[in-house]
Parts: structure tokens; C-alpha cells; sequence
């Protein structure tokens, strides 16, 4: 493991006021979007979109990383250039998603552990061949009468932490990302709880493990209320609230946080990463960044349509909101 190199491609992920963009929608999930658009659901047209956004102009200026899927990291450009070597040459990194997805858990109904850890190793040593430099792994937990279970905390904690130490014996830095889901009517302080429960256990894992907190990166959920919750917590109250938790549980060297949007509309995800800096950035021993995906892509999505008439303005939208939430990251949004 050489974990200078590790610390370093995990710096460069953070460094200069960037974030990353995840484009790593499963084929079902990106289709499922086509879908909605009236876009036709083929490989041709998920490869078009995403040169799409590969290719907006300025993209590097914002954005440090971009997390692939299996499919799109082995696509190329219409004129055959390699995706991975389009993401290089603009002075990107590329980033995978290496999880299977999710499973029911068995006897615990309502709960989910993730699929994936089967043949990890040789998956992670072709990829790497590819040019992928981070990957990301996702393990969810759902809020509702006696759930998530400690069972399932821990065993998600420990397929996260051997994910984790996985990639950081392929030369690949890991992204962790334990997701607290805002579906559900449960209030903000319940979200904290088991945020909290759920971080402090995955932490402890990783550190059993021996993984290199200098070499990770974390994307954690914001604290929230559930979208069905009756009372919706202000900009500045979430702001406080995920902020106060991280500093409590997350190490300080750990490379970096970088949060997902997790249904959050776009202006709520980068208002609220905008408040944090904005109020904490002196204060916070690592950078709070965004990894986002429909928060920066579905306006371009929509305004494309599967039409390349509208790749120019699409690609103007996916720009705008990138930049948007580097000015988040700033705290100047």
C-alpha cells in the first residue's frame, strides 16, 4: 500500500474550492430518467449523454473528480477517444462505483446491506488498469418504527471498511458513503441520532481494519428532516446541526467530506454546503465539498432532452450549476 500516493490523489480530490460530479447512475436508474424525458432508453444515447457532460467546456475549473459506472468507464467519445482519457487530459480523476447495489437483508425486513465484495480485488485491479483512481461504495439506511437495526449498522460498517481497505491495497482511494435516507416522516433529531450512530460505527470499523483515514474520503448525508416530515429545518439550522455532528464523530484526518444530495432539489443541497462554509470553513480540520449528481445534472438532462440541438445550452446548465456549488464550497453561493 503507499499510502503517500493514496494521501495525495485524495488531496487533489479536495483541493482548490472543487467537488466532484457522480455520474455513476446504474443503467436502470439512468434509464428510469430517459424515461421521464422521453429520451430513447439505448447505449447510445447514455454514451452521448455522458460525453455530454464530459465534454462541457471549463468542467475542470469545478469539478476535481467524476465517479463512473461500469458501462460508462469503458465507453468513449463519438470520434473514439476513451472517456477515462477525456477526464485525464482536462486534469480530472477519474472515480468508480465498485458496490453491487443493494440487497434485502435477511431477517431484517425493511433493511438493506450491499452487494459486491465477491471478486472485488481483481474488479479493482482493472479499473485501476483503466485509469480510475478513487471509487465509491454505498450502503443505506432507512428511518422508520425500530429501524435501522445495530445488525445492520454493523454490517454494512464492516463490508464499508473492507471495501475501504480493498482500494487502498489497489492504489485507489475509497470513497465511503454510509446514507442516511431522507424518505420518511422522520424529524431532524432522529436523523442526527442515527447519523451519528451509523458514523461512529463505521469509523470504528475502519479503524480495526487498519485503513488510512488520510487516504479516504467520506460522503456522508446532510442532517434533515424526512421529505414527509411536517416541520422543515431552515437553511442555517441544518447547516449547524450537520456540522456539529461531523466535528464530534469524523476524524480529523480524514482527507475530506464530500456530500451526496440525496434527494435534496438543488438549491437546498448547495444553500445548505454554502452555510457551512460559510459560517465554519476557519474552523473545520478537513474540506466540506459536494459530490452530487442530480443536483448538478438534471437541469442539463432536461434541457438536453436526447436532442443534440441542445447540447450547447445543456452543457451551459451543467456548467452553471457546477460552479454554483464550487461557490457553496467557498461559501460565497
Amino acid at each position: 500500500m503507499d499510502i503517500q500516493k493514496l494521501t495525495e490523489i485524495a488531496k487533489t480530490l479536495m483541493a482548490e474550492d472543487k467537488g466532484l460530479l457522480a455520474m455513476d447512475e446504474s443503467t436502470a436508474s439512468c434509464n428510469k430518467r430517459f424515461a421521464k424525458l422521453g429520451i430513447p432508453e439505448t447505449e447510445e444515447m447514455r454514451r452521448a449523454w455522458r460525453e455530454l457532460i464530459l465534454t462541457t467546456p471549463n468542467l475542470s475549473g469545478c469539478i476535481s473528480g467524476l465517479i463512473l459506472f461500469d458501462e460508462t468507464i469503458r465507453q468513449a467519445t463519438k470520434d473514439g477517444t476513451p472517456f477515462v482519457k477525456v477526464i485525464i487530459d482536462a486534469g480530472m480523476i477519474s472515480g468508480i462505483k465498485v458496490d453491487g447495489g443493494l440487497k434485502d437483508m435477511p431477517s431484517h425486513p425493511g433493511e438493506k446491506i450491499t452487494d459486491g465484495l465477491d471478486g472485488l480485488p481483481a474488479r479493482l485491479s482493472e479499473y485501476f488498469d483503466m485509469g480510475a483512481r478513487f471509487a465509491k461504495w454505498r450502503a443505506v439506511f432507512s428511518i422508520s418504527e425500530g429501524i435501522p437495526s445495530q445488525e445492520c449498522i454493523q454490517a454494512n460498517a464492516q463490508i464499508l471498511a473492507e471495501y475501504a481497505l480493498q482500494c487502498q491495497q489497489a492504489g485507489i482511494v475509497p470513497m465511503v458513503e454510509p446514507e442516511v435516507l431522507m424518505d420518511g416522516s422522520h424529524t431532524m433529531e432522529q436523523c442526527r441520532q442515527v447519523t451519528e450512530q451509523v458514523l461512529k460505527t463505521v469509523f470504528t470499523a475502519l479503524a480495526a481494519k487498519g485503513v488510512v483515514l488520510e487516504g479516504m474520503i467520506l460522503k456522508p448525508n446532510m442532517i434533515v428532516p424526512g421529505l414527509d416530515c411536517p416541520t422543515q429545518e431552515s437553511v442555517e439550522v441544518v447547516a449547524d446541526a450537520t456540522v456539529k455532528l461531523l466535528m464530534e464523530v469524523v476524524p480529523v484526518n480524514v482527507a475530506g467530506v464530500a456530500f451526496l444530495s440525496g434527494g435534496q432539489s438543488s438549491q437546498d443541497a448547495s444553500a445548505r454546503l454554502n452555510a457551512m462554509n460559510a459560517k465554519y470553513k476557519s474552523e473545520l480540520p478537513w474540506p466540506l465539498t459536494f459530490s452530487y449528481s442530480r443536483a448538478i445534472q438534471y437541469p442539463a438532462l432536461e434541457i438536453w432532452a436526447g436532442k443534440e440541438e441542445n447540447i450547447k445550452a445543456a452543457q451551459e446548465s451543467l456548467y452553471q450549476r457546477a460552479k454554483q456549488n464550487q461557490a457553496a464550497r467557498k461559501g460565497e453561493y
